[in-house]
């Protein structure tokens, strides 16, 4: 059973800093490629960036680029977004998501990703 659980989310002014984490369980971590998403109020889902299995290669959405940095550590089967120069379009719901199957397929394909955690709130305030 694989399990996400995204933590690290909270409030914080304009050019601020926030550090999310999302820790799995019940699988191969270190065989999968991993992602980030979000989820603004009345918008669609938007993919923010992913990892591969490695960490030696990472996709960023231009909205994020320069600003956000996604690391892994396999070791401790977690996740990491930094979350730099935070603008208030940047507050949604933010979620790590995982393939269906191991691999680096889905890396820069979005719609490939299968398993989604919870989701942690980030709030960034004018």
């Amino acid at each position: 059973q694989v399990q996400l659980v995204e933590s690290g989310g909270g409030l914080v002014q304009a050019g601020g800093s926030l550090r999310l984490s999302c820790a799995a369980s019940g699988w191969m971590f270190s065989t999968y490629a991993l992602g980030w998403f979000r989820q603004a109020p009345g918008k669609e889902r938007e993919f923010v960036g992913a990892i591969s299995r490695s960490g030696g290669t990472v996709y960023y959405s231009d909205s994020v680029k320069g600003r956000f940095t996604i690391s892994k550590d396999n070791a401790k089967n977690t996740v990491y977004l930094q979350m730099n120069s935070l603008k208030p379009e940047d507050t949604a719901v933010y979620y790590c998501a995982a393939p269906r199957y191991s691999g680096d397929y889905a890396l820069n394909s979005p719609g490939l990703f299968h398993y989604w955690g919870q989701g942690t709130q980030v709030t960034v305030s004018s």
